[in-house]
């Protein structure tokens, strides 16, 4: 059992002996799938939290003597805990804004509790703040829901996906988690093709079949952070040395460093997907100056050698 499992259980436990005085021991450890002893365990650590300050009246007050005489737990001085939280409107607006990005991938009974959770927040907001609009490109709420019950389920599914170079693919995957970043919801799944934790944009998923075969255990994916990319094994640093007029990518592109010259200027940027890369420098084109390493543009090359050559020219 871990500290966290302890915290959640400590925070539960306060309005639980609130709502059912002189509760006792075994019937309490019973209801919180925890043996008397830890719950005596949870006790003694309870007795010591409150309001900072640590000062008499701050603290939690329980009746240990009574506890150990009779197995009743008696809590008091927890009343503040009952008080309605109450935001500053800058608070509010900020939870606002929260809440508002995660209504776009929640579905079912979450969507009515967070439409219900906005409704209050806006009103502490007040009616005259104005509150930033977002907007997240989360595909459809149909699709949504057939992953997120896939992934309750632990059940594969294929996707009909089409990537950033409008090459269409059907990988089979362990959807695990729906997540957004930056605009954009995603999913995160467990791809048996490349046995390897992939990323997938959900505005780019244009149909999902249910398998009914179960995934089996994946695992935990990578954090999807500011860092995200670094935990890619696969991912390698690749420096663009462009023109000016081509600076517009290091606002759309996790960009590690940029080096500005007069005429031009470097970029650095890790790439994961070759496939990614030779559809940035192609949609680049004249725009890019050199590549390092040379490899790296050795698919924009081909790709392009390939379109030349359909269209009869050298």
């Amino acid at each position: 059992m871990t500290s966290a499992d302890q915290v959640n259980r400590l925070l539960a436990l306060v309005p639980y002996l609130q709502s059912h005085p002189d509760a006792e021991l075994g019937a309490t450890a019973t209801v919180f799938g925890v043996s008397a002893e830890q719950l005596l365990d949870d006790l003694n650590v309870l007795w010591y939290c409150g309001l900072p300050g640590g000062m008499p009246g701050d603290l939690i007050e329980i009746d240990m003597e009574t506890v150990a005489e009779s197995g009743r737990i008696r809590l008091t001085n927890a009343e503040y805990l009952n008080r309605p939280v109450r935001f500053t409107p800058d608070e509010a607006m900020s939870l606002v804004v929260a809440l508002r990005a995660v209504r776009e991938l929640a579905g079912g009974h979450l969507a009515e509790g967070i439409e219900s959770a906005l409704a209050k927040l806006e009103r502490a907001a007040g009616a005259g703040t104005p509150t930033p609009q977002v907007a997240v490109a989360g595909g459809s709420g149909e699709i949504r829901e057939q992953l997120a019950e896939a992934a309750a389920a632990g059940e594969l599914v294929e996707l009909d996906y089409t990537d950033a170079g409008l090459a269409p693919s059907r990988p089979r995957v362990a959807p695990v988690k729906l997540i957004t970043r930056d605009g954009f919801g995603y999913l995160q799944a467990w791809a048996l093709d490349r046995a390897a934790w992939r990323t997938y944009r959900l505005d780019r998923i244009g149909g999902v079949e249910r398998t009914g075969e179960p995934a089996g255990e994946v695992g935990d994916p990578p954090e999807f952070g500011p860092g995200w990319l670094e935990q890619r094994p696969d991912a390698a640093e690749v420096t663009l040395r462009l023109k000016p007029e081509a600076s517009w990518i290091t606002e759309y592109y996790p960009i590690r460093a940029v080096r500005r010259e007069a005429d031009a200027l470097e970029v650095d940027l890790l790439v994961a997907d070759p496939a990614w890369l030779r559809s940035l420098l192609l949609r680049l084109g004249r725009d890019v100056l050199a590549v390092l390493p040379a490899e790296a543009a050795a698919g924009a090359r081909e790709a392009a050698a390939e379109a030349l050559a359909a269209y009869g020219t050298e």
